[in-house]
């Protein structure tokens, strides 16, 4: 013999619950939980490394003007703003930082200035722009590299910036 089990409700001969025993929809427990707003909070360096990379201008200068971050700090990436700005190829987001006093020459943790990621990255617009505000084509990084020791031989551009390009 097999044996099935019957809802209770129709082994008891119920055919309907009165409103005031019907299971609740939702928990009110969970209501709550789903009307509080999440707040999580990252530190304005985290935000503002964030913003750098991603060349967020409108919020980029709101952090610098309110005094919020500093320029100098070197994040976990081991490079200041300035090193992300360059390495994210955004120009103006480089122009931007130095108009705020982003130091030219500042070091990352290998002794990279701003125009060695630039040359090492093939950024000869900006590489053109730091060396116009003054940028040291002479100073070497950790490992006695100058910036135009970086060049890739195929960036014919960033070659005649620096006055190594081969005369064709």
């Amino acid at each position: 013999m097999r044996y099935r089990q019957r809802p209770l409700s129709r082994a008891m001969g119920i055919k309907s619950y009165p409103k005031e025993c019907e299971a609740p929809k939702t928990c009110p427990a969970d209501e709550s939980l789903k009307a509080a707003p999440r707040n999580v909070h990252f530190p304005n360096d985290v935000v503002f490394q964030d913003c750098v990379r991603h060349g967020e201008l409108e919020r980029i200068g709101p952090f610098i003007r309110a005094r919020r971050v500093s320029l100098d700090t070197i994040y976990h990436s081991g490079m200041a703003a300035i090193h992300e700005a360059v390495l994210s190829g955004n120009l103006e987001c480089v122009t931007l930082l130095m108009k705020h006093g982003a130091d030219l020459h500042h070091r990352d943790e290998e002794g990279w200035t701003p125009l060695h990621m630039a040359c090492s990255d093939g950024f000869p617009e900006i590489a053109r722009y730091l060396l116009s505000l003054g940028a040291d084509p002479e100073i070497l990084n950790e490992s006695g590299e100058k910036p135009a020791d970086l060049i890739d031989p195929a960036n014919k551009e960033l070659l005649v910036l620096f006055g190594l390009a081969a005369d064709d």
